[in-house]
């Protein structure tokens, strides 16, 4: 545990020997300080935690909270493992190329193993509401799990999602429309009003661009989605927020800048209430 009577925020890395994963899970969990009511804070899930340092959530939680800008809450970072591309991706059907063939068991170790640990390890019974989030791949898997627990969830935070994962490759027949997997989710899927959906992409996060349209697939795929959300009765204005960032690459930086708007989104305060 590592606590700085100067922060807002105390930090501390436990480890988690998950059936489902065949692995010690490590987390890093990132607690607001002097919160009377525990009960009353939002949980937000990260994947790929091992990042988060480089990232500096901890230095962005406190100096947030310190201003006062955003409500507290408590944030768990999940350390990817050796096998992060069979983890991680979507859990009803995986790639292609087999990859995301334990995503379906890192869903298992979320909800009987994860969450379980959290509520016993910080005597909170339940949390105000739950969020989850990731980059790149871990973007994927935050949506999918979102997606597919809406019960669960109230946010997910997808940044530079790996949004084209595919049942087909592209010289074997692909077709845009149905072999995209997280899209054809959503457009099968259900509508749940109280879901809030935050999406980054850079212009600079890749070259490949399969649709000759112009514009990158990261954020082809990403305004696509958004697409299929607003067509399921999603509000672009109230329940969608966009951030494209100029000069963005795939990178922890980019993610890094885009990171306080995402908790500021998610997790601002009024005017009136600072």
């Amino acid at each position: 545990m590592h606590e700085d009577k100067t922060t807002a925020v105390l930090t501390e890395q436990l480890s988690i020997d998950s059936i489902f994963l065949q692995r010690p899970v490590i987390i890093s969990c990132f607690l607001p300080k002097g919160v009377e009511y525990p009960g009353q804070l939002g949980l937000l899930l990260i994947n790929d935690g091992q990042n988060m340092e480089e990232l500096g959530l901890a230095a962005m939680l406190d100096e947030l909270l310190a201003k006062n800008a955003i409500e507290p809450l408590v944030c768990v970072a999940i350390h990817a493992g050796a096998e992060r591309k069979a983890e991680y991706g979507t859990a009803n059907a995986a790639d292609y190329m087999g990859r995301g063939a334990k995503a379906g068991l890192y869903t298992r170790f979320v909800f009987e193993e994860l969450l379980p640990f959290i509520h016993e390890s910080y005597a909170i019974r339940s949390f105000k509401e739950k969020s989850f989030a990731g980059f790149s791949l871990g973007g994927l898997s935050a949506l999918d799990i979102v997606w597919n627990h809406p019960n669960e969830f109230s946010r997910a935070g997808i940044f530079s999602g790996s949004l084209w994962w595919r049942t087909r490759a592209l010289e074997d027949g692909y077709n845009e429309e149905t072999d995209r997997i997280m899209h054809a989710q959503v457009k099968a899927g259900g509508y749940y009003p109280w879901l809030k959906f935050f999406f980054e992409s850079g212009t600079l996060d890749e070259t490949m661009d399969r649709n000759n349209n112009g514009i990158i697939d990261s954020i082809d795929d990403t305004l696509s989605l958004i697409d299929d959300l607003t067509n399921k009765g999603y509000n672009p204005q109230t329940d969608i927020e966009y951030l494209e960032l100029p000069d963005g690459q795939h990178d922890i930086a980019t993610w890094a800048r885009a990171m306080p708007e995402f908790l500021k989104w998610g997790w601002g305060r009024k005017m009136s209430e600072v």
